[in-house]
């Protein structure tokens, strides 16, 4: 599963949290946390788990699935 790390990173920037904090509230590693935001793959438990941190539907964090014509 991969989350949108722009979607991510504006969320973060938005509630004014850090990496260690956002990792430490969602019960996942800081390395998680360092991985999403740089664009890789992750366990749909850990976006869920980050999702419920930062108070949003996991939808939003999501990337758009858009077809390229």
């Amino acid at each position: 599963m991969r989350i949108d790390r722009v979607k991510l990173i504006a969320e973060m920037a938005r509630q004014e949290i850090r990496v260690q904090e956002l990792a430490e509230k969602a019960g996942v590693s800081r390395v998680t946390i360092t991985g999403m935001r740089g664009g890789k793959s992750c366990t749909e438990n850990s976006v869920k788990h980050v999702a419920r941190a930062l108070g949003v539907p996991v939808e939003s964090l999501l990337e758009d699935r858009k077809e390229e014509h």
